[in-house]
């Protein structure tokens, strides 16, 4: 067979190799079978090559067998081929077989285990090919070497190659000296990657490159810029490193510059760099300057690009504008696990939770298997929503699939059962989890403080601390939580002031609602005012809501007329402030002001959002608004009440009719009392749910005082456990007590 003809077919099984194509590479075999008795060596070694690429060593050791003579080429190219498949025991027999040796026979060895991470094989084959004689050492063998300390963190081993760099002479080749100074970024003290990066005569950009990946991925920015200036060529890569390092390193708006003047420079722009500048568009909710960046993808043909799709839809789901984000995602051809994903998590992030659980049954309708982060994202859905039914089935998936392992999807499922007053399963998960980060400890921290088991709380709190772990501004806010519900003024104090004093974290507006929560709760209203005078910053709108709230409850009518007053100042539209300021006066029977402060709400056109509460049975939502006849069991639902009133008012119930905001009669109060949402919600439950269940009961507004008092009584009364979530905690009675307290 003539050499023409080799060439020919050594050139289809090239194509055939880059299309990843074996099923070609078969036919071209039989053909070549069918055609020649006795195909060239050159041809035979290509075929083996071919195999050994499509990771078919079986196949490349049957054209290898039937040579007459294999040459070195021959040996070395199937011992690449087992090399590359990762049947190391395989690859050393046939290594040990090889009648001689070089430097690719050698390198092949190393890389066959420093690719499958068996570092101590890796290391002693170095080490016979130094008895070997040096000869053989090339710039492959280092640089293999250095990427296996880089992937196994073995930085002793970086440094033991770095000295024989410099031992046999390759400190002044660029491609050691690039892998060199990648390992050292990645696992090395950072000063050493610039050490050896000075000590190489000869630098290229991609060296540059690589240590300025390494300085922006320590937090070196401003030697990155000083070293990106520097460069006297500079490539796209180049730009796109020092984009995506700013994003990294929180610096959005330098981000967004030097890509305007990555812009002017006409240099090329590929996926990455659009994915870094949206993350930078997302980091600073700069809507309009997301829109530009899109209409330049489009302009650049990227529209269809997975990468950019998915990072076009974080962008604008950051940006609060999800009807963008939907567009881009009904609009992309092509999506995988990260643009789900990425759909999935803007819902959950604005708030849009039952939307966040149909896209994860849409993804999986098809096919796309879910990750640790997107099971993660639809269990803390779940646990927006407080719908255990569907967050204990996708417990079930993370079981199954082995997902559970995972830390993101364990601590998902601590937040979620915590927030459906599972605290027990909360402590279960925990104690199983083999390792536990700072939001393992945070989320059942928080799960215990939404109940105001402050003992619990401040204890899990305390093993946090001896463990060495750092608490977060979310710990805080659970601890002091749980410090205000139990009274506990002195202690709440004491974790306040250790915030920034201990751990270095600066109290924001969620920490300081929580002290005057603390301290008005209690009673101590002067005191609350006092503390917000003396804070940095005015209290937000919930600040501002929590002291009216408890000036409400403790009638203290001068300092909720101030409360009220800067709610208002504050936001104009908020009918809080009404509603609260209202309710104090209501209190004290001054039913003029009342009837003043309504008529200035329906005057500003404000009106107060109307309570409801719901109830899950069946995997279908029951939804209850006071006085409530549209529910078609409404006439089980209020004989019900009717029993159970009769029943309260004998073991000594009595309505608290100053929950009332009417000008009516007191029999009439109090029928309003017995009709109020939540119980209806719970005297369907007691209908319909099995009594093994607890009832679990979601309302928007805050539970009354009345319903919380009655609440205990029906659980005495009918021996079940009633948990009810509302806008301000969990209330979670039990043999007629509730473990939240009763600090009002």
């Amino acid at each position: 067979m003539s050499g023409s003809s080799s060439n020919q077919y050594s050139y289809f099984l090239k194509l055939c190799c880059e299309t990843r194509n074996q099923t070609q590479v078969k036919k071209l075999h039989c053909h070549i079978l069918k055609t020649l008795s006795n195909p060239e060596p050159f041809l035979s070694n290509n075929l083996i090559n071919a195999y050994g690429n499509l990771r078919n060593p079986l196949y490349a050791r049957n054209v290898f067998d039937k040579m007459a003579q294999p040459n070195p080429f021959s040996w070395n190219t199937l011992l690449s081929a087992y090399s590359k498949s990762g049947d190391l025991s395989t690859m050393q027999d046939i290594f040990n077989l090889m009648p001689s040796r070089d430097g690719v026979s050698w390198n092949s060895l190393i890389s066959g285990y420093a690719v499958h991470g068996s570092v101590t094989e890796a290391v002693g084959t170095y080490s016979m090919m130094l008895r070997d004689g040096s000869v053989n050492l090339n710039r492959i063998t280092f640089s293999t070497l250095l990427m296996l300390s880089s992937s196994k963190g073995q930085v002793n081993l970086g440094r033991a190659i770095h000295g024989h760099i410099q031992k046999f002479g390759f400190k002044a080749c660029v491609f050691v000296g690039s892998s060199l100074v990648d390992m050292y970024s990645k696992i090395g003290p950072v000063h050493e990657a610039v050490k050896a990066f000075n000590e190489i005569p000869q630098r290229n950009v991609v060296m540059y490159n690589t240590l300025i990946t390494g300085l922006l991925r320590h937090g070196v920015v401003e030697d990155a810029k000083r070293l990106f200036h520097n460069m006297k060529e500079r490539d796209s890569i180049s730009w796109t490193t020092m984009i995506t390092g700013f994003v990294q390193n929180g610096l959005d708006r330098d981000a967004l510059n030097l890509f305007q003047e990555m812009r002017l420079a006409g240099m090329v722009i590929d996926q990455y760099t659009f994915g870094s500048v949206l993350t930078a568009c997302g980091g600073l909710k700069l809507l309009e300057e997301g829109k530009q960046v899109h209409a330049f993808i489009i302009r650049k043909d990227y529209k269809d690009n997975v990468f950019v799709g998915s990072a076009l839809l974080d962008m604008y789901c950051k940006c609060r504008n999800v009807q963008y984000a939907e567009a881009v995602f009904r609009r992309m051809r092509h999506r995988n696990v990260v643009s789900w994903t990425a759909m999935l998590v803007g819902y959950g992030q604005n708030g849009f939770s039952e939307e966040a659980i149909k896209i994860f049954s849409d993804m999986q309708k098809n096919a796309i298997e879910p990750d640790d982060f997107t099971l993660g994202s639809v269990i803390s859905s779940c646990a927006n929503l407080a719908s255990l039914e569907e967050g204990a089935q996708f417990h079930a998936q993370a079981l199954m699939s082995g997902l559970i392992s995972f830390i993101t999807v364990s601590n998902a499922l601590i937040t979620l059962y915590g927030k459906c007053g599972s605290v027990e399963y909360c402590n279960q998960l925990f104690d199983e989890m083999v390792f536990r980060d700072e939001v393992s400890w945070t989320a059942l921290i928080s799960g215990y403080a939404q109940f105001g088991n402050a003992d619990k709380t401040i204890t899990l709190f305390e093993k946090m601390l001896a463990q060495g772990l750092r608490p977060d501004s979310v710990t805080f806010i659970g601890v002091l939580s749980a410090c205000s519900r139990a009274g506990l003024v002195e202690r709440g104090y004491r974790y306040f002031e250790s915030m920034s004093r201990d751990h270095g974290i600066l109290p924001i507006h969620d920490h300081y609602t929580c002290m005057i929560d603390l301290l008005s709760r209690a009673g101590r209203i002067k005191e609350a005012q006092d503390f917000i005078h003396k804070m940095p910053f005015p209290p937000d709108a919930v600040g501002w809501a929590t002291l009216l709230s408890s000036c409400r409850v403790h009638s203290n009518l001068e300092v909720g007329k101030w409360a009220a007053e800067s709610l208002l100042d504050l936001e104009p539209t908020n009918p809080a402030g009404y509603i609260l300021l209202s309710s104090i006066y209501a209190a004290k029977g001054k039913w003029n002001t009342v009837a003043q402060l309504r008529r200035g709400m329906r005057e500003k056109g404000l009106r107060k959002d109307p309570g409801c509460s719901w109830i899950k049975f069946k995997n279908k939502l029951y939804i209850f608004s006071a006085d409530d006849f549209s529910s078609p069991f409404y006439d089980q639902i209020y004989a019900e009440l009717e029993k159970l009133n009769e029943k309260m008012i004998q073991m000594g119930y009595v309505p608290d009719a100053s929950s009332v905001l009417h000008d009516v009669e007191e029999l009439e109060k109090i029928k309003m009392l017995g009709h109020h949402s939540e119980r209806l919600a719970i005297a369907f439950g007691l209908i319909f749910i099995p009594r093994h269940c607890p009832i679990r009961v979601v309302k928007n507004l805050r539970v009354c005082r009345d319903c919380h008092n009655a609440t205990k009584y029906i659980s005495k009364i009918t021996q079940r456990e009633i948990l009810v979530r509302d806008a301000v905690r969990f209330h979670l009675f039990k043999d007629g007590a509730c473990s939240c307290g009763d600090f009002w």
